[in-house]
């Protein structure tokens, strides 16, 4: 059986609320989520402890990544899954674009101003390929409440007070930091997919247009992979060569539209259950949103994923290169390493990530 794990409140900012909130161990990862108290809201660990700054992380235990290196690692390939840093070079929501400067120093008795150099960035990890974190995004506190409610907290029931108080780093970025992200990875290439069906299928990731669960499911057949305990699934659009072909002229008018639209899964309970039921401990993309935006209905993925189940969900990843590699190799599984940020309370993180084969 699988109850809740009794804790006691250690965090004095958390409402009252919160107390009655079931707390779990990650023994509550063996429930299906047709048998879970609440599949919208999983939160592990006592507030503000390690177990709940990792959440489904966890699930990358040493016996996990141990036994996904020993049958992933065979060729010694390596592919780098950041895009570069100054891209998106015009973002939504007002998101800064990556500063680069480059510092001459002086150095004391040394050769002249010049002889070495230091550097500065000034960034917003959203603008290009980013982990979101814990502390990116909210749901609903009361969960009958609709989507746009203004009452709401992050995950393990984390309030926006909490994250505004910059001595509170409660589900930062360093708890994911201690050990990082690693373990098998999948991709389910759809960009490829869809160009090989009969009709290819056309579609613009600038539009809603939505992967839905029985193509995820195909698309498993097609590459040969079976989701296992600890996977990080990439799901593949081709945004980045798509965005590539934009003029400066589109790539400024998609950064002003008010309403911007983004191709992704289709936001449904039935990508949820599998997701859950899978083990999958993240989920990564080249996608803008990961899943399609504006989301047409009252699912939102983001809410479960990182509010209701604390996984990770990358966005914006180069996956071209990757793409290719596991054409050429006939293999849609590798070994993923990511090292995000060591930034106490950090909300969002580059990925610095890479595919061994």
């Amino acid at each position: 059986m699988h109850g809740p794990l009794q804790v006691e409140q250690t965090s004095s900012a958390a409402s009252d609320k919160e107390t009655a909130i079931p707390r779990y161990d990650p023994s509550i990862y063996s429930t299906p989520f047709s048998q879970l108290p609440n599949p919208k809201r999983v939160w592990l660990g006592s507030p503000s402890s390690q177990l709940e700054g990792l959440g489904r992380l966890s699930l990358q235990t040493p016996e996990v990544v141990s036994a996904a290196a020993a049958s992933e690692i065979k060729t010694g390939r390596r592919v780098g899954l950041g895009w570069d840093m100054t891209k998106l070079e015009h973002s939504q929501f007002g998101r800064q674009k990556c500063g680069h400067t480059i510092i001459p120093l002086m150095v004391p008795g040394g050769p002249g101003l010049g002889a070495c150099f230091d550097d500065s960035y000034a960034m917003n990890p959203q603008q290009s390929s980013q982990w979101d974190g814990f502390r990116h995004y909210s749901q609903p506190r009361k969960l009958k409440d609709p989507s746009n409610s203004s009452d709401r907290v992050f995950y393990g029931g984390t309030t926006k007070e909490e994250i505004m108080d910059v001595k509170n780093h409660r589900i930062g970025l360093q708890h994911w930091a201690s050990e990082g992200i690693a373990g098998r990875g999948i991709l389910l290439d759809y960009h490829l997919w869809a160009s090989t069906q009969q009709p290819p299928i056309p579609f613009s990731n600038f539009s809603t247009h939505a992967i839905s669960f029985p193509t995820i499911l195909a698309m498993c057949k097609t590459f040969n992979v079976t989701p296992q305990k600890g996977d990080v699934l990439f799901i593949r659009m081709g945004v980045i060569p798509e965005w590539d072909a934009f003029t400066p002229t589109q790539k400024e008018e998609y950064a002003a539209q008010k309403e911007p639209q983004h191709a992704g899964v289709e936001a449904c309970m039935e990508v949820l259950e599998w997701l859950w039921d899978s083990g999958f401990a993240a989920v990564a993309g080249d996608a803008i949103s990961w899943e399609v935006y504006p989301t047409p209905g009252a699912v939102s993925v983001h809410e479960y994923l990182l509010a209701g189940w604390g996984m990770p969900i990358g966005e914006l990843f180069d996956l071209e290169a990757l793409s290719k590699t596991c054409q050429e190799l006939n293999r849609y599984s590798f070994f993923l390493t990511s090292m995000p940020l060591n930034m106490p309370g950090g909300v969002s993180s580059p990925p610095n990530a890479m595919a061994i084969f």
